[in-house]
């Protein structure tokens, strides 16, 4: 085992459960329990539990794809084959939706974060007040004047 420092990398999901439990005082699943029993007494808590839940599976799915990997490399002679390829680029998929959703987790924890203060402005009440889709789902109404399908114009 290195005495060098762990990479911060390493621990992602650790380091944001310790900013969140900070942020919020109290443990990760404390928060959880919290928010199951009133989803809409705080937001701010609702979407970081929500995120964190995401990050948690998507740090499972790494881990899974980082172990069959290290199978995979182990079970190889010096060339690497297209299924353990094809295993690495599942690894790095799994890094970038994980890194992705960490970094949502960041912003959500960032009291002054670029576009915190405008967005739920910008927003009808957090998504939940529209009452018609944004684009119409039928056909518009045939004018009276307008020929019936199937029937020719000419007699």
């Amino acid at each position: 085992m290195s005495d060098a420092p762990p990479d911060p990398m390493d621990d992602v999901v650790g380091a944001l459960t310790a900013q969140i439990e900070a942020r919020f005082g109290m443990s990760i699943d404390h928060l959880k329990a919290a928010v199951a029993a009133a989803p809409t007494a705080s937001s701010d808590a609702t979407d970081v539990v929500k995120w964190h839940g995401m990050l948690l599976e998507s740090q499972a799915t790494l881990d899974r794809a980082e172990d069959a990997l290290v199978s995979a490399l182990q079970s190889q002679p010096s060339e690497v084959d297209d299924p353990t390829m094809e295993l690495a680029h599942r690894v790095n998929a799994a890094v970038a939706v994980r890194d992705g959703r960490a970094v949502v987790v960041r912003w959500l924890l960032a009291p002054n974060a670029v576009g915190k203060h405008s967005l739920d402005a910008r927003l009808p009440a957090r998504f939940g007040q529209r009452q018609q889709p944004a684009v119409p789902t039928s056909p518009p109404p045939r004018p009276a004047t307008a020929p019936q399908p199937g029937r020719s114009l000419a007699r």
